[in-house]
């Protein structure tokens, strides 16, 4: 989501990283430099399907926040349908597929969609997304939580969170408009997360395995593959599950870790490339470039300059 069209979805929030062999697209956040990676959409229902061609499932590799601020509809994720209702909260973790063709409603209805990485927040930008369904502040992304509901006398207050967000993107130059992007981005998680029906969960117990595994060995050149034959399963069949467990087939999981530990350390060192990839299960700066750019598109050295400020 996060867009008011397919033809919005470069401009707002996305751009295409890849295709899935179902033929599902996959888009990742559009990395601006110098400009904090979030971005803010206050749609109209009616206008933001009327343009979609017949085919528009499509999944993300970053996080989605959705409040709806009146009106009412749904749209399908993973194949399950949601309602959209006034006052509710919609978290769409990254790998999920989301079907807008599935929308329906009144003819009128606003609601804000908030795109973002957890590079955008102090709090998560160097936690491992193998343990996002354990962080307090993701508590309404846990695959499966319904969605949260925000009483009547807080919904002004949501909407102006998200007006001062949106005005702090738009001149991200200001003096403190990246820490004033940070603190909103982090309040809206935290009201969030305090509508969240339960505390977050834990994954299932082959799903924990898995990501425990991964982290005993992302820093190693090791494979999906290996990570299978550790565990004695077929990679096909560790993919198959984790997708549908999880939004993200085995191999994004190893890569996104290892992209969450180069961008720590592009942050927090000034090792060059060659050791960062050396640490992070990469074959050299050459391989940590290419994959970088794939996956961000941008440079790692650009990235790390556009941290600095």
């Amino acid at each position: 989501m996060g867009h008011s069209s397919d033809r919005d979805t470069t401009r707002h929030s996305g751009v295409l990283r890849t295709v899935r062999s179902d033929g599902t697209p996959v888009y990742r956040h559009r990395q601006r430099p110098g400009v904090p990676p979030v971005s803010v959409v206050r749609f109209d229902t009616e206008d933001a399907h009327a343009h979609l061609p017949p085919d528009h499932r499509h999944a993300h590799d970053f996080l989605v926040l959705v409040y709806v601020e009146e009106g009412a509809g749904s749209f399908a994720v993973d194949g399950a349908e949601r309602t959209l209702r006034a006052g509710e909260v919609h978290a769409v973790p990254p790998g999920q597929v989301i079907d807008v063709a599935a929308v329906a409603g009144p003819a009128r209805g606003r609601a804000w969609s908030v795109a973002f990485t957890p590079d955008a927040v102090p709090a998560l930008s160097s936690v491992s997304p193998l343990a996002w369904a354990h962080h307090p502040l993701l508590a309404l992304f846990v695959p499966g939580a319904a969605p949260g509901r925000v009483a009547g006398p807080d919904r002004a207050s949501w909407s102006a969170w998200l007006t001062d967000l949106t005005d702090e993107l738009a001149d991200p130059d200001r003096l403190g408009a990246h820490e004033a992007v940070a603190a909103l981005l982090t309040r809206l998680l935290v009201a969030a997360a305090r509508l969240a029906p339960t505390a977050p969960g834990r994954p299932d117990a082959l799903t924990e395995r898995v990501f425990a595994q991964i982290e005993a060995t992302f820093r190693e050149p090791v494979s999906a593959a290996d990570v299978a034959r550790a565990l004695g399963y077929t990679p096909g069949h560790l993919t198959t599950v984790l997708r549908k467990r999880t939004g993200r087939p085995l191999l994004e999981w190893i890569t996104e870790r290892r992209m969450t530990e180069v961008r720590r350390m592009l942050r927090e060192t000034d090792l060059p490339l060659d050791a960062v990839a050396t640490r992070t299960g990469l074959r050299d700066a050459t391989y940590l470039v290419r994959r970088f750019r794939d996956r961000y598109g941008i440079t790692p050295q650009r990235w790390r300059r556009t941290q600095s400020r």
